[in-house]
């Protein structure tokens, strides 16, 4: 689809579309609510320790480095949407026995280890195959207008998800809590089955492949073509130092500013209004200015408010209201960057390896937030919260002078063409 072209008619009035959208929605919904759930449970009901508590998120964050690549080679062998629906209804099941163990007086740490590790695991795979669904669902030139909504959402429930389930907490107990998380999963599973549309199944040279050839050929399209290999190292040396940073700041917030839990709700949730204004800036702007441009301007600017926490003091109203601008400006700034990164990278991949193109940027990328955590932890404990802030807000900054560099910088009005699949 060239600049110059109609826009095409809205994906709104694509009712199996609006079915994948409401699907993915509640299942970052209960993924992100679980993130938070899971730890308070620890906390609350089995008086866990620090040390415990680390583990436990460790664990959760971990199928995304053990798994991603072997998920990408599996997906791309499968119909998404099968895929998706199964790790749903997995959640749904393994989520609603935590409340069950805790009535029966057999929930421990150790349970709720192994809960968390197959939560994450299933959401590996749930978002590796809705990232490759799109692509089979709607044609290449409604493919931002999707990404916009999708990624919209998407934003949206990682800073609503974690305020919803500390609400659920306070209003009920922390294991009755969990049920939260696998309705929002049952709510996904039932949406997503219901898609009309008929997926073909990858070809049966795809399907007969093996892994460890499939992983290869992820690996070896995204280090040969220069736009993958762009949002690859990018999309890592951010997550990485968010990771870092996010750390800190959830720290900061009620420790150094004094923020009670509602503010901290508050000031994040500000982030989810910022991400929808995002969402429906990214349809539009790159077509006017093109995609380079609005991506690294996004990216720049989004990183650059973050600078300012550092400065403020006290709990007072206007210091609430300065870090909701902040949020808010983050949210829209991020969201565009998210947008279009995914948009370039579905349109260069071909169809039949997104999947392991998504699974291994998620891997480079992903895969380094637990030790963007631990380096965050560390500075914390040893510069204190508010330099190790700053710090972490100026390692923002890696990404955006990466993008600035690289061929990203330079994309146009109009998407790149797709490139080969590599042999071997």
């Amino acid at each position: 689809m060239k600049a110059s072209d109609p826009p095409p008619p809205s994906l709104w009035r694509d009712a199996d579309f609006r079915r994948l959208w409401i699907g993915q929605t509640a299942s970052h919904l209960g993924a992100q609510a679980g993130q938070v759930i899971l730890p308070l449970i620890a906390v609350v009901a089995l008086s866990a320790d620090t040390q415990q508590i680390g583990v436990l998120r460790a664990v959760q964050q971990a199928p995304i480095l053990l798994l991603s690549l072997f998920v990408g080679a599996w997906v791309d062998r499968r119909r998404s949407r099968n895929v998706m629906v199964l790790a749903d209804f997995g959640r749904t099941v393994v989520l609603a026995a935590v409340p069950v163990a805790y009535l029966l007086g057999i929930l421990d740490i150790p349970l709720l280890v192994l809960v968390a590790f197959l939560v994450g695991a299933l959401t590996v795979y749930f978002d590796v195959a809705y990232q490759t669904s799109l692509v089979r669902l709607v044609s290449r030139g409604r493919l931002a207008q999707g990404n916009s909504a999708l990624e919209g959402s998407r934003s949206a429930a990682q800073i609503a998800g974690p305020a919803l389930g500390g609400a659920l907490v306070s209003l009920l107990t922390a294991p009755v809590a969990i049920v939260a998380s696998a309705f929002f999963f049952a709510l996904s599973f039932l949406s997503i089955r219901r898609i009309r549309r008929p997926e073909p199944m990858p070809a049966p040279a795809v399907r007969q492949a093996r892994v460890g050839r499939q992983i290869r050929q992820g690996l070896r399209l995204i280090v040969r073509d220069a736009l993958l290999r762009a949002v690859g190292i990018s999309s890592a040396l951010f997550q990485f130092s968010f990771a870092a940073l996010m750390t800190v700041y959830l720290l900061f917030l009620p420790r150094t500013l004094h923020l009670s839990g509602a503010a901290v709700g508050l000031v994040l949730a500000a982030m989810g209004p910022g991400a929808l204004v995002g969402s429906l800036l990214s349809a539009r702007l790159p077509k006017r200015y093109g995609y380079g441009v609005v991506l690294v301007s996004a990216a720049v600017l989004a990183d650059g408010v973050m600078l300012g926490v550092p400065a403020l003091r006290g709990s007072s109203t206007g210091t609430i209201a300065a870090l909701m601008a902040v949020n808010f400006l983050f949210g829209v700034f991020s969201q565009l960057v998210d947008v279009i990164v995914v948009t370039v990278r579905q349109a260069v991949t071909p169809i039949s390896i997104q999947g392991r193109v998504v699974a291994t940027i998620n891997f480079v990328g992903m895969g380094l937030t637990p030790l963007g955590s631990l380096l965050g932890g560390c500075l914390a404990g040893a510069l204190g919260l508010r330099t190790s802030l700053l710090l972490t807000a100026v390692t923002l900054a890696l990404s955006p002078l990466f993008m600035a560099l690289s061929p990203l910088a330079r994309l146009g009005r109009d998407l790149p063409g797709t490139v080969g699949e590599p042999d071997g």
